[in-house]
């Protein structure tokens, strides 16, 4: 049966193979006009059957190299954009696990119709529901505009966290008439997807709105102090010529400005914030409290995250000595010159060495340190490194940030993935045993397989990692110098 009674009413979607998919179905009011910059509300009920047959349109945002490589497709925005799509291998009252993916792009890029993510395969190998949303991104998603604009715009940094929020909700109320078990919940994401998981783990309104958690390169460490995030607003307010006691006229303005002026700030500047209201801590802080203890989690990071960011970063091609120390300290600021006595081993800053260190500073040890408050708190976590190199561009991009995408959704045949993976027949191996893996967690809480190796759960003695490739292995804490040199330097976590 394609059309389905949803709580605003009945949606018809399609029959694909042995899938049934619905696309564009509604879970917010569109956040415009008066809506902008405003937490989403319920949509409106319907009349007869709606039909859900296309994708709908994806958030706004700029045209971005790395995307495009990554096969993002922007024929189609709008800011009428708070839509979600379902694949379930049948409209009963089986009760399948549930699978929600929210989608990364840095904040700002992306959208949950990517062909990457099609849901399909979790369905019919996995007997699973996958849902996969969009979310307001970059200055529409997250203008903290509360110290300008009061209660009104009092969680106005958070819209695109609180659509997430919404989209979940939605699924508590719905998804049992698409096949799908409300009291199984797991919610997984890449990159920006993983880093708001990570923020919804200590999200008070996402509180039972999940019960597991899939976080993939991203962890709970990306957000912005309410100060910080106001000085990005007032930079923004000040370039579209708004002034802050008038923020009304931002309703009025057209969407492609605003994305347009977003792009004068430095990126990852727009993304959530702890704004004493919808976050009122910082996630780690309240993940440290106990906030999600009861979330099994399955957390990891790819090899060589950093290497796509450098190799289309095209202040690298012609970096001289100078100018990579200058690159280390921006990144790095005071700590720069201890972090390289510690890591150089008598060789030059270059290229290579700092790739390996942001990789740690962003991806890695936010990982681990996730891991490290859940396993506290007594919640069980596992955690893997994808470690499958592509050979594309002549190899140097190697286990990059995003490889690990198609290989966990086996969606290897798609458009684009070809461009990025390669077409070795190995391919195939890796995305079995990676598939598997998840549906397994989705299904019983953990990702052990028959296919893997005996994968114990995380803890900080050992640090058991499952290292994805080819032939997976178990390996207790990789890279365990690198680890004691990286805390030794940077010392403990301070939240701010």
């Amino acid at each position: 049966m394609t059309i389905v009674r949803t709580s605003y009413g009945r949606v018809k979607g399609e029959h694909l193979d042995e899938v049934l998919v619905w696309r564009g179905i509604p879970y917010a009011k569109p956040p415009v006009g008066p809506l902008r910059f405003r937490s989403p509300e319920p949509p409106d009920s319907w009349e007869g059957i709606r039909d859900a047959s296309s994708f709908s349109p994806a958030a706004p945002q700029s045209k971005r190299d790395i995307m495009e490589f990554l096969g993002n497709d922007l024929s189609n925005m709008n800011e009428d954009c708070l839509y979600l799509n379902v694949w379930s291998p049948g409209a009963d009252d089986k009760k399948r696990p549930v699978m929600v993916w929210i989608h990364g792009g840095a904040f700002v890029s992306g959208s949950g119709s990517s062909s990457w993510y099609d849901g399909a395969s979790f369905s019919s190998l996995g007997d699973v529901v996958v849902v996969t949303i969009n979310y307001r991104l970059g200055i529409l998603g997250f203008l903290h505009l509360a110290e300008f604009g009061g209660k009104e715009y009092a969680s106005s940094g958070n819209c695109g966290i609180l659509d997430q929020v919404a989209a979940l909700q939605w699924v508590q109320d719905n998804i049992a008439e698409f096949g799908g078990d409300p009291e199984n919940v797991t919610i997984f994401g890449e990159s920006a997807g993983a880093m708001s998981i990570g923020v919804l783990l200590g999200f008070p309104a996402a509180k039972g709105l999940f019960h597991k958690a899939i976080l993939q390169s991203g962890a709970a460490a990306n957000v912005h102090s309410s100060e910080k995030a106001a000085k990005i607003a007032k930079h923004l307010l000040s370039a579209l010529q708004v002034e802050p006691a008038n923020l009304s006229v931002l309703d009025k303005l057209p969407v492609e400005q605003l994305v347009e002026v977003s792009n004068l700030v430095p990126a990852m500047s727009l993304g959530p914030v702890v704004d004493g209201v919808s976050l009122p801590k910082h996630p780690e802080e309240a993940i440290a409290e106990g906030s999600a203890r009861d979330i099994s989690i399955l957390i990891g990071t790819n090899k060589d995250e950093w290497q796509i960011f450098s190799v289309f970063d095209p202040q690298w091609k012609n970096a001289d000595e100078k100018m990579t120390a200058v690159f280390f300290e921006k990144a790095f600021g005071p700590q720069a010159p201890l972090i390289a006595i510690q890591f150089m081993e008598d060789r030059p800053l270059d290229q290579d060495l700092f790739n390996k260190l942001l990789t740690m500073k962003i991806f890695t040890y936010p990982a681990r340190q996730l891991a490290e408050l859940q396993v506290k708190q007594g919640a069980s976590v596992w955690m893997y490194r994808f470690d499958w190199e592509t050979p594309v561009l002549g190899g140097a991009l190697k286990a990059t940030h995003a490889l690990e995408i198609p290989f966990v959704w086996n969606t290897l045949d798609k458009a684009n993935t070809e461009n990025f993976t390669g077409s070795s027949p190995e391919r195939q191996l890796l995305a079995n045993q990676m598939h598997q893996a998840w549906i397994s967690f989705a299904r019983e809480g953990k990702p052990n397989t028959g296919a893997l190796p005996d994968w114990p759960r995380y803890d900080a003695d050992n640090r058991s990692t499952i290292i994805f490739n080819v032939t997976s292995q178990m390996v207790e804490d990789p890279d365990r110098m690198d680890r004691i040199k990286w805390e030794e330097t940077m010392g403990p976590v301070e939240y701010k």
